[in-house]
């Protein structure tokens, strides 16, 4: 009997088959580290639904096991604005920092009646490799972002569907409405050993690390060369979810994630107090080196979410985590020289220049002495064989010179009178530890590159292409001299330099343009304010409302500025009296740079202008971080304790003793329902 022709599968059917079969053996591979099907078997099935999409280009679907191959090459990143910021952890080093960091949450929590006995902390490995956002809408990965600065990332969507342990569609009937998945991109050593292999074969340059590997491989502009690299994907935490029941416990939020297909590590641990974060921490570092990827620490954090957002955050880290750093690889060298440089403040800073060693996988020839008194308490001189380290793994340090071998022509250190680069001379102040060239942005040209530099920054005035080289090339033939003369450059002085044209000048030129509509508190910033960074800029900002009133404010007033204390008010006061530093806020004033204005009616016109909040408890639809968004959107400013100063108390369930002290102040005391009255929504 012949078979019935139309029970044949259809293209779509086929394709649906192929894919469903294909994602399900990536996730066996990847997540659940149980692959049911030989290599074999998943690249004869990739090559039948390539051709069957190469026939039938209706059914390529963004979710498509095809899509990791790479698309076309892009001319460079766009920028994505993380929704929910992605913030950098507090890092400890040494035991008393652990014990430090569970006595503070410990403390924290018992303010609003939460008991010792109900907290528990989940430890997880912290992994030297790229910091990840994933966005899935409906199931499917629609976006992927760098951490970038934390506010803002680069896109590499279509870098991380190469990626074959990131899933395409999440592994559920049910997936969330939205869902932001946060990891890391890693390389594996053996990977790392093998891409380094072909690198020589290819007369390349080798990577340093397989973390120098893993973010130079996902930011190539060609998706491709990407496809060809072996990356992985693990998660450790989510920042958004929407349509679904969120998990109660960071644990169980990790086993959730193993269900649908996003992989997790599995080096993890629930934890009761420091003494036992301290035995998980010496077991993982003890078996570091067997461990198939790199890692550099511990990460602990809270267990539960809902105590998570109690806790919430401080500046740029959260106040429920923090990552126990693994302590530093050593080596010995030799201190060749130490030079001094010239940092954007006038910071006069001594290097030691280094015979080349291998510290942690990087060779290192120069590390920072800090200062001169520090080289006197370290008994460091020209000549010595001394021990280096890279401190956090990161940044390279000498820690001590070995005196049983020192040189008989080893030689003291002397710091010199005069600036190394513009001939000012160096001055150090009583109450401080750090030499300043007293030349200034207009004398010295390091001062000048530096603070250039800061003032392009994209924290700063955010001049997309105008980096170092560039600016080093415009202060050393003269071009420029401050930051109101980068407004001032035009197509041929710009296309005059190395490695520029007229296309790269004009882009240049309309990234400056485009540089002129800031925010005071990124222009306060961008000045390089000594002790003023981005959190102090936006209180000045918020506080005074405009640059001439922070010009003109004496001590008294700078000091009613939250979070500025007598160092930053005399550093502003220093500053501001410099006749050149106040001409060139006016030149740049001169030259179109501009900022929303607050004038005193708009400032009116926000319900909590001047006002300052302190919340506890938990809110009934609100979180912290959602709440304290709507306080500082309409003018208002959140505080962590209860004073005489806080103007109102938003206080939940569960509210513990910042409530208790508000009644005792006779602070103003209102619920969500009121907060919103206030708000006017």
């Amino acid at each position: 009997m012949q078979p019935d022709l139309f029970d044949a599968p259809s293209p779509e059917q086929q394709a649906a088959d192929y894919r469903s079969r294909l994602n399900r053996y990536n996730s066996e591979y990847y997540t659940q580290d149980a692959p049911s099907v030989p290599d074999a078997e998943y690249d004869r099935l990739f090559l039948l639904l390539q051709a069957l999409e190469a026939a039938h280009p209706h059914l390529i679907t963004p979710d498509s096991p095809t899509r990791r191959v790479g698309g076309a090459v892009l001319p460079s990143f766009k920028q994505i604005q993380h929704v929910v910021p992605m913030l950098s952890l507090n890092n400890g080093f040494e035991d008393a920092d652990v014990y430090a960091f569970e006595r503070r949450v410990r403390e924290a929590l018992a303010e609003d009646g939460i008991e010792g006995s109900d907290i528990r902390f989940a430890a997880d490995l912290k992994f030297d490799g790229l910091a990840i956002s994933l966005v899935y809408r409906h199931g499917v990965l629609v976006q992927a972002a760098t951490r970038g600065d934390g506010s803002v990332g680069e896109d590499v969507t279509e870098h991380c569907r190469t990626i074959r342990s990131v899933p395409l569609r999440l592994h559920t009937a049910t997936p969330p409405d939205l869902l932001e998945v946060r990891g890391e991109v890693i390389m594996y050593k053996n990977d790392f050993e093998a891409l380094n292999a072909r690198q020589r074969l290819a007369n390349l340059k080798e990577f340093a690390n397989p973390r120098n590997a893993a973010a130079g491989s996902l930011r190539q502009l060609d998706a491709k060369v990407t496809a060809q690299r072996a990356l992985r994907f693990f998660a450790y935490g989510m920042a958004r979810c929407e349509g679904a029941q969120i998990p109660a416990t960071h644990s169980e939020l990790l086993d959730w994630y193993t269900e649908i297909g996003i992989p997790v590590c599995q080096e993890q641990a629930i934890l009761t107090d420091a003494a036992d974060f301290l035995t998980f921490y010496h077991k993982i570092m003890q078996k570091r080196h067997e461990l198939p990827y790199e890692i550099d620490g511990i990460v602990y954090k809270v267990n539960t979410l809902r105590q998570q957002l109690q806790l919430g955050f401080v500046s740029r880290a959260p106040r429920f985590a923090m990552a126990h750093k693994f302590p530093a690889e050593e080596a010995l060298t030799t201190v060749l020289d130490i030079e001094v440089q010239v940092g954007r403040t006038g910071a006069i800073t001594p290097v030691a220049r280094l015979a080349p060693v291998q510290v942690g996988g990087v060779t290192v020839t120069n590390a920072t002495l800090h200062n001169e008194d520090e080289i006197r308490r370290k008994d460091i001189w020209i000549g010595d064989v001394v021990i280096v380290r890279r401190a956090g793994d990161v940044i390279p340090e000498v820690v001590a010179s070995v005196a049983d071998q020192r040189p008989a022509d080893a030689r003291v250190f002397v710091m010199p009178v005069n600036c190394p680069i513009c001939g000012s001379a160096i001055v150090k102040p009583e109450d401080e530890a750090i030499a300043r060239c007293s030349g200034g942005w207009v004398k010295c040209p390091a001062q000048r590159k530096g603070g250039l530099w800061h003032f392009a920054s994209r924290k700063a005035m955010c001049i997309d292409g105008l980096g170092e080289q560039l600016l080093e090339q415009l202060v050393d033939k003269n071009v420029i001299t401050t930051a109101a003369d980068l407004y001032k450059l035009g197509v041929s002085s710009l296309a005059a330099l190395d490695r520029m044209a007229d296309k790269s000048a004009q882009n240049i030129l309309k990234a400056l343009e485009a540089s002129k509509s800031t925010t005071l508190a990124r222009f306060i910033y961008a000045l390089g304010i000594r002790h003023v960074g981005e959190t102090t800029a936006k209180d000045l900002a918020r506080y005074f409302g405009d640059i001439h009133a922070i010009m003109d404010a004496g001590e008294e007033q700078l000091l009613q500025v939250d979070e500025v204390g007598p160092v930053v008010a005399k550093s502003l006061l220093l500053f501001f009296s410099d006749p050149l530093n106040r001409e060139l806020v006016e030149q740049l004033i001169a030259v179109g740079v501009h900022w929303p204005l607050i004038d005193a009616s708009e400032k009116q016109e926000k319900p909590f202008a001047g006002m300052t909040f302190v919340l506890t408890g938990t809110l009934p639809t609100l979180s912290r971080e959602a709440a304290a968004a709507l306080i500082e959107a309409a003018g208002g400013k959140v505080q962590s304790s209860v004073s005489k100063k806080t103007s109102v108390v938003l206080a939940g369930d569960d509210a513990g003793s910042k409530f208790i002290k508000a009644q005792q102040l006779g602070v103003r005391i209102i619920t969500e329902e009121e907060f919103y009255q206030l708000l006017g929504t």
